[in-house]
């Protein structure tokens, strides 16, 4: 198993954006990696350099700054996929935070909250109107993605959605 190290939590949103458009460009030769992110990002559509003063607006740093930062701790061939933000959809946020509410002494991690889906909560939620009674399966392929991706031990609250 793989251990969870969070890499991603420290990337902005918007740069978090464009490794996952880069990552899944379906055109791209080989795989996406913060060196080929990089050159994405220093070029607009038509050629012209990027503008190293464009901020985005909740940070005070451009993305070149901030691809930069990575590639100079990480090396311009690492996969851009490990740093893209991964979040629990709204529906599985709301049934990590149901778990997360019982005041349990440990904090769930995502096989407890498989469980716990298996085991009525999703069932409970849905009774309750807090999630839709046709989302089950989408919401069991989707924990059971975040475990095959970073294990079951992993402590769900890394994966809460907060909009």
């Amino acid at each position: 198993m793989k251990p969870f190290i969070d890499i991603a939590s420290s990337v902005s949103d918007e740069l978090s954006q464009i490794l996952e458009a880069a990552v899944n460009d379906p055109d791209a030769d080989e795989g996406s990696t913060l060196g080929s992110v990089r050159e994405i990002i220093s070029r607009t559509t038509d050629g012209e350099q990027y503008q190293t003063d464009h901020l985005h607006f909740d940070q005070n740093r451009s993305l070149i700054e901030e691809i930069d930062d990575l590639i100079e701790q990480f090396g311009d061939d690492a996969p851009a996929i490990d740093f893209i933000t991964v979040k629990a959809s709204e529906s599985l946020t709301r049934i990590m935070s149901a778990l997360m509410d019982t005041g349990a002494s440990a904090p769930p991690t995502l096989d407890m909250v498989r469980d716990a889906m298996l085991h009525g909560l999703v069932a409970r939620l849905v009774g309750d109107g807090i999630i839709d009674p046709d989302e089950d399966e989408t919401l069991q392929e989707e924990i059971e993605t975040l475990i095959s991706r970073y294990g079951q031990n992993t402590v769900a609250e890394n994966f809460l959605r907060y909009d």
